[in-house]
């Protein structure tokens, strides 16, 4: 019995490689946004104003992602895996004192609405050349999104309250 129980919680460390491969993909996020950020600097002088708000938009979308895997990938893995062992640190994570599975939900839920947000705003910026059906799609996909974070904050606020 102590080596099933051992095993079970030995494979947390399954993880881990899932959160490296998270680090892979936000290298690629770096990657996508320098590439963006050198054609935003080097065609400034011929892009339409609407054209720079999007690119910068599409930056801004791309350091919103980058953040929610920092938060994924930090709060995960101090939550799941093991601890960072970073008190005292000077760069350590205010969130990462109160952090449980159940903010790391709401957090992540909030970030989903901040990238919806931001895809919202650039359809709105170019809605004329999308079709009407597609923006009422995604309005309606954000708006789950909104619906979906505040009911999650809502039965976390009663689980701590009842707790």
């Amino acid at each position: 019995m102590k080596f099933i129980s051992r095993l079970i919680f030995w494979s947390r460390w399954l993880q881990a490689p899932l959160y490296l491969g998270l680090i892979v993909a936000q290298g690629v996020y770096v990657y996508k946004f320098a590439i963006e950020l050198f054609h935003l600097v080097t065609q400034a002088d011929v892009l339409k104003e609407t054209q720079i708000m999007i690119i910068v938009i599409g930056l801004i979308d791309v350091v919103m992602v980058a953040n929610l895997l920092i938060m994924v990938i930090v709060g995960g893995y101090e939550t799941f895996v093991s601890r960072l062992h970073l008190a005292g640190h000077p760069d350590q994570p205010e969130w990462l004192d109160h952090l449980n599975a159940g903010t790391m939900k709401i957090k992540f839920a909030l970030a989903l609405v901040g990238i919806s947000s931001i895809h919202l705003l650039k359809t709105f910026i170019n809605v004329e050349a999308i079709n009407e059906t597609a923006v009422m799609w995604q309005v309606i996909i954000h708006m789950a999104f909104v619906v979906s974070a505040l009911l999650m904050a809502y039965t976390n606020n009663l689980m701590i309250k009842n707790h």
